[in-house]
């Protein structure tokens, strides 16, 4: 095994969401090939079943992100535990059902910010000092949605496109101290985020069919496709890429 595989398994990750869907296939992509993963979830059961994988190298972590002492409590496992921090993943993210012009309360609005938003940055702001020790990543994890407009969906394409700015912005300020910042924008992918946002069948239904007549290559994507580009962004060849936002969503970006 020469140097650059063997600092490749032993990096540490961190992934938010990592109880089901993009963060699930992510945390298993990176423990596949030898990282020592940091699965962070609401819920303890999904996260035990993305551990059963790879144990000993996925760690559940039951926390909420948007709590406010979760930031540093979420770094510092990661730390405590391994000892070093190489790439933040921030996947987490929620949808609300009848977000229409008309559907908006405040509440559903900060709930969406609070998640998508404020909680990366927070995240990330922790994370900065171990992630400069190491030379490290943050992948930020947008949307297709941030980057055209899709009917019903203006706060939550708003709080994933303001995430795509902090990716750039985040590119230059931290390139100097070794860190680089990119992002992922999934089109429609087959994930419960749906379900978690409480539409009812005939709501998924209708959103898949308009999704998939809106998406050239004619389907949902797979998580797993998601999670491969994540860990391409942070493998050590990338090394000259920051501040992209790279669109995996079958065309739908320039369909």
């Amino acid at each position: 095994m020469n140097t650059e595989e063997e600092a490749v398994e032993r990096r540490v990750v961190i992934v938010t969401g990592a109880g089901t869907g993009i963060g699930r296939e992510t945390a298993r992509a990176f423990a596949a090939r030898g990282a020592r993963v940091v699965a962070v979830g609401r819920r303890p059961e999904p996260l035990a079943g993305t551990a059963a994988t790879h144990p000993g190298l996925i760690r559940p972590l039951a926390a909420d992100i948007t709590g406010p002492d979760a930031p540093e409590a979420i770094v510092t496992e990661a730390l405590e535990r391994h000892g070093r921090l190489d790439v933040l993943v921030n996947n987490a993210g929620i949808v609300r059902a009848g977000q229409a012009v008309g559907g908006y309360d405040r509440a559903g609005v900060e709930a969406l910010l609070a998640t998508n938003l404020v909680a990366p940055v927070l995240l990330g702001q922790a994370a900065v000092p171990a992630l400069a020790a190491s030379r490290g990543v943050v992948v930020n994890v947008s949307t297709a949605v941030g980057q055209r407009g899709w009917p019903s969906s203006a706060v939550y394409a708003a709080s994933k496109a303001a995430l795509e700015t902090v990716t750039r912005s985040w590119a230059v300020e931290l390139a100097p101290r070794g860190i680089r910042v990119v992002a992922v924008a999934p089109g429609a992918i087959d994930t419960p985020i749906g379900e978690h946002a409480a539409f009812d069948p005939e709501q998924r239904a209708a959103v898949r069919a308009w999704q998939i007549a809106h998406t050239p290559l004619g389907r949902i994507g797979r998580p797993a496709e998601v999670a491969w580009a994540i860990v391409q962004l942070a493998e050590p060849q990338a090394s000259f890429v920051t501040g992209v936002v790279l669109s995996v969503d079958g065309g739908a970006l320039v369909g």
